[in-house]
């Protein structure tokens, strides 16, 4: 699928936003930065939504033509992109305890299954708790392609509507399930937030919404290529809405842990960002044309960008942090620099070899296919 300017810069804006959330690890940036600060763990979500278009385009469309699902070929290429580096950098977890955010770390074997989000003890295990994303998507890798060639091998709008009202009426329930059996009752604060993160927050179960929304879009840009194409001349206007949309899912994000924003913010937000993320995907749309410099690479490094950030920023800390205190712009700069150099390291040094050999690799196959059947 070809790089698109409009998702490539929505994927930027993800991944700075993510970034400066953790920047709570040096402290934060206060004023100007403390809204965008305190709303920037949406910048998952807005992945989240980026993975279920591009994975559920990506798979829809030879099962929209009747072409068989190629699954070993999905998840090998799925693996060239996501471990290499994955396992770079939790083996610097591993082997070097400075490295790490915070002291304790869950169990190797965690990380290793993509387990992590559904057993973490966060009172004692935050280092490189921010994995609970990855093992989200790794999940949806694991069980969207089946359920996929299961709808599509009798198509029906009804079963694909069914389906998709399961996932978002079964995740609402459940979250309001935990939340008044298991998280009101708490009386104290850290058992409060600690429940909320390993109840609601970080269990894939309870966050399928954004990736939901993105599968909605590519079932529409695949199987209704006409309204795809009216919506797609409305893309501004779109936009437009999926904004106000977010704008609203922020002020009852307010009470992160609310009951109100537990059952429906999670939806609500995810919508917001598909509107938003339908208007990225149209190359005439002000986010399609928009042109912001170090955007695009930004877009290609947010992987290793996301994995590092956070033991850089606290290492960049442990080395600089008395010297920077009180030069705000300074600061800002050599973290970002720190920042941005470990995850260029990593995406030239780690990714991109690893990428090019899948390509090699996938070239390699279609030859021998064509090969095959060539006529003798």
């Amino acid at each position: 699928m070809r790089r698109l300017p409009g998702l490539d810069l929505l994927r930027a804006i993800a991944i700075v936003w993510v970034m400066l959330f953790h920047s709570y690890i040096i402290g934060g940036w206060h004023e100007p930065f403390r809204n965008l600060e305190n709303f920037g763990w949406m910048g998952v979500d807005l992945f989240f939504v980026l993975s279920g278009y591009l994975i559920g385009s990506q798979l829809l469309k030879p099962l929209s033509e009747g072409r068989p699902l190629a699954l070993m070929q999905f998840y090998l290429r799925r693996a060239f992109r996501i471990l290499p580096v994955y396992f770079v950098v939790l083996a610097l977890y591993f082997s070097w305890p400075a490295f790490r955010e915070q002291p304790g770390i869950q169990p190797l074997w965690q990380f290793v299954t993509f387990t992590v989000n559904l057993l973490i003890d966060t009172d004692h295990n935050l280092a490189f708790s921010h994995v609970w994303s990855l093992c989200v998507e790794e999940h949806f890798y694991l069980v969207f392609p089946c359920l996929a060639w299961w709808l599509t091998r009798r198509p029906s709008t009804g079963k694909f509507i069914g389906v998709c009202l399961v996932v978002l009426i079964g995740g609402m329930t459940l979250r309001w399930s935990i939340w008044t059996h298991w998280l009101a009752p708490v009386i104290h604060q850290d058992a409060y937030n600690a429940r909320f993160l390993e109840g609601i927050y970080y269990p894939t179960w309870s966050r399928l919404d954004g990736l939901l929304a993105g599968v909605m879009l590519a079932t529409i840009k695949i199987y209704r290529q006409a309204l795809w194409a009216r919506l797609q001349t409305h893309a501004n206007g779109l936009m437009l809405l999926g904004l106000f949309i977010v704008a609203c899912a922020i002020a009852l994000f307010r009470d992160r842990a609310g009951l109100l924003s537990t059952v429906i913010g999670y939806p609500l937000l995810s919508s917001g960002l598909a509107f938003v993320v339908m208007a990225g995907s149209s190359t005439q749309s002000w986010l399609g044309k928009l042109k912001i410099p170090g955007a695009g690479w930004l877009a290609l490094t947010s992987y290793s960008l996301y994995l590092s950030h956070k033991a850089v920023l606290h290492l960049a800390d442990n080395l600089l942090g008395a010297q920077l205190a009180g030069h705000t712009a300074l600061a800002f700069f050599v973290y970002a620099l720190a920042v941005l150099m470990v995850g260029g390291i990593l995406y030239y040094a780690v990714e991109q070899p690893f990428l090019k050999l899948r390509e090699r690799l996938s070239t390699r196959r279609r030859n021998k296919l064509c090969s095959s059947r060539a006529p003798a």
